[in-house]
């Protein structure tokens, strides 16, 4: 695993578990790290973790954001945890800087916005390094992962889903999908993975299906949902990575999905192994490839 030598490192904290273990994991390593954290998304709890320092600012304080760096003394970044699609685009008060960026998109998408940002920040002297430089070991392995693996009929599940989300991906429209019986049943979109897959169960318990382990619904074929999700093509790694967590197994037993396809080493699994864990113990598969 490589890991930057400068001991100082700039966080900018979004929502969920994701900046938490990164601050733990960075620190561990030697880091100091000044959080960047956003008042509309980053967890209090990142006040407990031990950093140098915690900075809070708004969603659209870009310049706020750079003058706090600079004067920190940070040179080299990192983005980690989502910022809600909904966040970027309604609730945001832009400064002037974040204003010009805005303007100057040509699609507004997530990428974009970003990437954009991204750029401002490098040539101000700030450059942002890979989201998973600390955290290589909970990226996804390949092959399956659990003890039970896909079964036929999710291994065509699979294998729709990745042509379809990838596909899908290419256009920053949402990086999950949801399979049943070789069907597109739900697609990401601003709603995020978890709500994608509730929505998917909602869908097939309507229609009288969902049942557990890939029960007969009485047509002869399996309801039980599989889960793809993909990086994107050119998948980025400083920001938008991929992630899994318990909670992401716990939506899947609740919607009647009873397997999830990743992508090797492109998808992190924020809770370790305890996510396989989760998983062999409500009888789902994980692959990844």
């Amino acid at each position: 695993m490589t890991v930057p030598t400068d001991k100082k490192l700039g966080l900018i904290a979004g929502n969920g578990s994701f900046p938490l273990l990164l601050l733990d994991a960075a620190r561990a390593q030697g880091a100091e790290v000044i959080v960047a954290a956003i008042k509309e998304e980053t967890s209090p709890l990142i006040e407990q973790r031990g950093a140098a320092a915690v900075h809070w600012m708004s969603l659209g304080e870009l310049s706020k954001l750079i003058e706090t760096f600079k004067r920190e003394g940070v040179t080299r970044a990192i983005m980690a945890g989502q910022v809600k699609h909904k966040q970027i685009f309604s609730s945001i008060r832009p400064d002037w800087k974040l204003a010009k960026v805005l303007f100057s998109l040509g699609t507004r998408n997530t990428d974009s916005l970003i990437g954009a940002v991204a750029k401002v920040l490098e040539e101000e002297g700030i450059h942002l390094i890979s989201s998973t430089s600390y955290l290589e070991p909970l990226l996804a392995k390949p092959g399956v992962l659990t003890q039970r693996a896909p079964n036929e009929v999710e291994l065509k599940n699979i294998t729709y889903g990745r042509d379809a989300a990838r596909h899908l991906a290419q256009y920053d429209i949402g990086q999950t999908v949801v399979i049943a019986e070789s069907a597109c049943v739900a697609v990401e979109a601003m709603e995020g993975t978890d709500a994608t897959i509730l929505r998917a169960g909602e869908i097939m318990k309507s229609l009288g299906g969902c049942e557990e382990s890939g029960a007969d619904s009485g047509s002869g074929l399996s309801r039980a949902l599989t889960v793809v999700k993909v990086a994107k093509p050119n998948q980025d790694m400083r920001f938008d990575v991929p992630v899994i967590g318990l909670k992401t197994i716990e939506t899947m037993q609740h919607a009647g999905a009873t397997c999830l396809a990743v992508d090797a080493g492109k998808c992190l699994f924020l809770d370790g192994d305890r996510i396989v864990d989760a998983a062999n113990g409500t009888g789902i598969a994980i692959t990844a490839e």
